[in-house]
């Protein structure tokens, strides 16, 4: 024990710099015993927690312990040098460098789990929006755009926090960048606009990818929502590319929502139908309309005297929202009429004049 005594002693005398080799040696112990702690925390804790993870239903705590599982060795190996370099009185320039190489790991790692954390819940979203059936390719491109602004804001802060831990007098920097994001936006500003209102479709989700739209003189089945653009393909064939912010800002008509289709036409049979067909004419077409497994059957009523005909109205509701199949309905239903009417000998009325002369 005198032997080990008198060797640290014969250590305190002999001086490197600013410190004895005692005073290394020290930092040297410390160094290694703190290595080896964060070793330990990572290896043994950390693999037990996970273990006790894998017994709960929630996914957050697995993501939790895998961004502590992720953290490279160099993280731990500059803690374990900043803290023994601490005990050692070393040139300011020395002690500047271990620091900022510090600062700029622990913003490194931080800024890397939120990632990882922003990857997680992205995910969720994805993984819930194929559970509901919604557009996954709509929810992964705004998803992506979104975390891809999230991530250079999380760097912008870390290169923020570096630099004001440097000693560098961020707060100009900070107003020129204030006073060039103005710049920039009023530069982007239809771009921009485009993008928010992409963001507010999505969220909002006044149409889906498949839905047939209206806006204004303008109509079709939208095929994608971009960040900048939707495109819709018309009736006619052709593909129509609407800005977001146009739509964020028009009325749009969502006819894919609709659960029936209301269907209202004019009816006119000619001057001169006996009164008993007449009478008989709601109750035909009542059931023409119910006869028709895709149709409700609402009112019919003798309307108007009309200047060559005996008007009735008659509305009816088609349970369909596509297009084609409330045309078929309604074409169904008007050869039906036009076969039952033949059938009655009630003849529809088409515009004439009769001349009277007063001899």
């Amino acid at each position: 024990m005198s032997l080990f005594s008198s060797y640290m002693e014969t250590l305190k005398l002999i001086q490197f710099g600013q410190n004895s080799a005692h005073e290394y040696l020290k930092a040297l112990v410390v160094f290694i015993i703190i290595l080896a702690v964060l070793k330990i925390i990572q290896v043994a804790i950390i693999a037990r927690l996970k273990r006790m993870a894998e017994k709960t239903k929630t996914d957050i705590d697995d993501v939790v312990i895998e961004i502590f599982t992720k953290v490279k060795p160099p993280f731990y190996f500059f803690i374990a040098l900043y803290i023994a370099v601490k005990t050692l009185t070393l040139p300011h320039i020395v002690n500047q460098i271990v620091y900022v190489l510090f600062v700029v790991l622990i913003i490194y790692e931080v800024i890397h789990a939120l990632e990882r954390l922003l990857d997680f819940f992205v995910k969720k979203y994805i993984s819930k929006t194929k559970d509901t059936n919604e557009d996954v390719t709509q929810a992964e491109s705004m998803l992506r755009t979104l975390k891809v602004l999230l991530k250079i804001v999380l760097w912008l802060l870390g290169i923020t926090m570096i630099l004001a831990n440097l000693g560098v007098n961020v707060t100009s920097i900070v107003a020129s960048l204030g006073i060039g994001g103005i710049a920039i936006a009023l530069a982007l500003q239809n771009i921009l606009s485009d993008i928010f209102s992409s963001f507010s479709i999505y969220l909002d989700k006044p149409f889906i990818v498949g839905d047939f739209i209206v806006i204004g003189t303008e109509m079709g089945k939208v095929e994608k929502i971009g960040i900048k653009t939707t495109r819709i393909r018309s009736p006619q064939g052709e593909e129509i590319i609407i800005s977001n912010k146009e739509l964020t800002t028009a009325r749009v008509q969502n006819f894919k929502r609709m659960e029936r289709r209301r269907a209202l036409f004019a009816l006119g049979v000619v001057y001169g139908t006996p009164k008993e067909k007449l009478e008989q004419i709601p109750k035909m077409i009542e059931e023409i309309v119910n006869k028709n497994e895709k149709a409700d059957f609402d009112r019919c009523h003798f309307k108007d005297y009309a200047d060559s005909s005996l008007n009735f109205e008659v509305v009816y509701f088609a349970k369909t929202s596509d297009y084609k199949e409330y045309m078929d309905v309604r074409h169904q239903i008007n050869m039906e009429i036009y076969r039952k009417f033949e059938e009655e000998k009630i003849e529809f009325a088409y515009p004439t004049q009769s001349i009277y002369l007063n001899k």
